[in-house]
């Protein structure tokens, strides 16, 4: 045996979500994981917004939201949730969950009608990471 630390490994991620997958669908029978994306480009192609989730039974979970520093007062956060939700819906989810570091965007996801159910302090600067939860 071996033990190795290291900083980012793509190959052991991948192998890692591949086998918890494989265990969490042993462990709930009958259920779907599965991935989705949202992407908004410019006419250029440039990416300006994007958006990556999962879903997994009745839940959906949206795991990261981007939108370019020239882009963000332009509405593309709301169009990435709205996008993102029709596709949870479409798959037959009731929920979707997120999480948001306090220096994020908790008040963006509480305005778009996700209640704030956990935070857990200590993060760098005195911030949290508030998780919500929204009813579809």
């Amino acid at each position: 045996m071996e033990i190795v630390t290291a900083g980012a490994d793509a190959e052991l991620d991948a192998r890692l979500s591949k086998e918890l997958d494989a265990f969490n669908l042993r462990a709930t029978p009958g259920s779907a994981q599965a991935e989705f994306t949202v992407r908004i480009t410019d006419a250029a192609g440039g990416l300006v917004a994007g958006l990556s989730g999962w879903s997994w039974g009745e839940r959906a979970g949206i795991g990261m939201v981007w939108v370019r520093d020239d882009s963000r007062t332009a509405g593309w956060g709301g169009t990435l949730l709205a996008a993102a939700e029709a596709e949870a819906r479409a798959r037959g989810c009731r929920t979707v969950l997120v999480s948001s570091f306090t220096f994020q965007a908790p008040a963006f996801y509480a305005r778009h009608g996700y209640t704030e159910t956990a935070r857990v302090p200590g993060f760098p600067g005195g911030h949290e990471d508030v998780y919500f939860l929204k009813q579809l």
